[in-house]
């Protein structure tokens, strides 16, 4: 077997060897180009001219001057309610197979179509995370090993003439077969809809297992590690798994887990991170000790916003008129509102991340926040990046781990405080000191919120909890695993509502 390990590495280095030198700016022409071509007789294309967009020299000039910004609203009030009615040709050639229900942090559940060009591209994306691998020096036993997927159900929603789920489910469904020999918890478990029973069987099973690569959500792949470690009286999970040497995170910001999840493993793991959004797999790590690089070749075209008040509404949309730059035009560690377009038929879409170019050479990025989950009501203009790097500062000051938080702005009498919510494994620090931590590092981090706290923002609250009240609170609201996230933003209301959840648990 460790002839096919080395055989399979030496075919990865070589696939990379035969290839081409990577232009990101060229590749986001030829994809957008691919883009139009392919949607020009949609109605879309047609409401837009695509064919006479087309005949431009400068391509994405005229395409952003006849294409309108959408978020999912619009593009859903105005095309994509007619693919869950049924109607082919809308926003993208043929008809609908997929609907990817998105979890939905910032509003009610969204409906986002995924298209077989779609899950062809998330498939050869998937290729490139795993060619790039070669970068890792990983040993050639690691590709013999088995990949452990933990998503959501495969046991997707039959409605009408289309299945319903969330990308990660409909993903793990449609896993080439050349895939299937290595993939786990394999279809039986996968297609289980209650979290509890899908982390037991895991549980269960994980010892007929060889797993060297595990794929997840960080709360969610955490629960789940402890679980099997706890099921089956063990010290680490390398004592079940001693050959478990890759973990890749999606979907969140993975440091604020690091420091507990290394107390569930014996020797260190390879960390690689990925943008796998419902809309599509927009970027993954490709060399260690570095930021995600966007796919530029890949079925998806990015435009970039400056994130800026001159650009944004209040309610967090893009103002008609913004300033919208293409991957040639942007600048590293300036913050962006990304803007997609894909073969799933999303175009100029808001997906409602903002992210910083960090090596525009290669086009790596870092996802800075969500354009909902910044907090400024009073001008602090706080990212969730900045959150993060906070209860970084935290944790160490007070030798805890914070792997969840949430914050909201509450107004009495005209007078706003910012209170939070963390949830903590030192229950026993005192909650105004780390109030009061928490504040200065904020104001040495962001000069709006330090001016924002000399003016109308007069008080910062916390709130100590157990960790696990959060996923209990997740349970009851929406529910467990899958793609399901814990908000850093909350509106008032809401957030006053998870405060009356917690104080029932005691």
């Amino acid at each position: 077997m460790a002839i096919i390990g080395k055989i399979i590495k030496q075919a990865i280095h070589l696939s990379d060897a035969i290839g081409t030198e990577a232009d990101p700016v060229k590749e986001q022409n030829r994809v957008l180009g691919k883009l139009l071509e392919k949607a020009q007789l949609t109605a879309f294309g047609k409401q837009y001219d695509f064919q006479k967009i087309l005949t431009h020299k400068s391509l994405i000039q005229a395409f952003q001057q006849a294409v309108p910004i959408f978020d999912y609203d619009k593009l859903y009030a105005e095309w994509w309610h007619y693919l869950l009615a049924g109607h082919q040709n809308v926003t993208w050639p043929g008809g609908q197979s997929y609907f990817a229900i998105s979890s939905g942090t910032t509003s009610n559940s969204k409906y986002i179509p995924v298209t077989e060009d779609m899950l062809e591209a998330i498939r050869r994306a998937g290729i490139q995370q795993i060619t790039s691998l070669k970068n890792f020096d990983l040993p050639p036993t690691f590709f013999e090993k088995q990949i452990l997927m933990l998503g959501s159900s495969t046991n997707l929603i039959q409605k009408d003439d289309h299945l319903e789920g969330e990308i990660s489910g409909i993903s793990a469904a449609n896993i080439p077969f050349w895939f299937r020999k290595f993939y786990k918890p394999g279809s039986e478990i996968a297609s289980l809809d209650n979290w509890e029973q899908k982390i037991r069987q895991i549980a269960e099973r994980a010892p007929e297992w060889d797993i060297g690569s595990i794929t997840g959500i960080p709360s969610w792949t955490e629960l789940m590690l402890k679980e099997i470690i706890s099921f089956n009286k063990l010290n680490t999970i390398h004592d079940v798994w001693p050959n478990l040497a890759v973990y890749t995170s999606g979907g969140v910001a993975f440091e604020p887990y690091r420091k507990s999840f290394e107390k569930l493993v014996a020797k260190p793991l390879v960390y690689i991170d990925t943008y796998l959004a419902s809309e599509g797999y927009l970027a993954t790590q490709k060399r260690p000790d570095a930021d995600m690089a966007l796919i530029t070749d890949n079925g998806v075209f990015f435009e970039f916003v400056p994130f800026t008040e001159a650009n944004m509404e209040k309610d967090g949309t893009i103002k008609p008129q913004a300033q919208v730059l293409s991957t040639a035009e942007v600048e590293e560690n300036v913050n962006y509102v990304l803007l997609i377009s894909t073969v799933a038929g999303a175009w100029r879409y808001m997906i409602g991340d903002t992210v910083m170019v960090t090596n525009k050479e290669i086009m790596e990025i870092k996802i800075s926040g969500r354009t909902k989950h910044y907090l400024n009501v009073v001008g602090e203009q706080l990212s969730v990046y900045q959150m993060n790097e906070a209860m970084r500062l935290v944790e160490r000051e007070f030798n805890t781990t914070i792997e969840e938080f949430t914050v909201a702005a509450l107004v009495n009498d005209g007078d706003y405080k910012n209170r939070w919510i963390l949830g903590t494994t030192n229950l026993s620090a005192d909650a105004t000191k780390v109030a009061d931590y928490l504040d200065n590092q904020l104001r040495a981090l962001n000069k709006n919120y330090d001016v924002a706290r000399n003016k109308a923002l007069k008080s910062v609250e916390v709130k100590l909890v157990p960790i696990n009240h959060f996923y209990e609170w997740s349970a009851q609201t929406k529910k467990l695993g899958g793609q399901v996230k814990i908000p850093r933003v909350m509106k008032d209301n809401e957030f006053l509502a998870l405060e009356k959840f917690l104080n029932a648990l005691g």
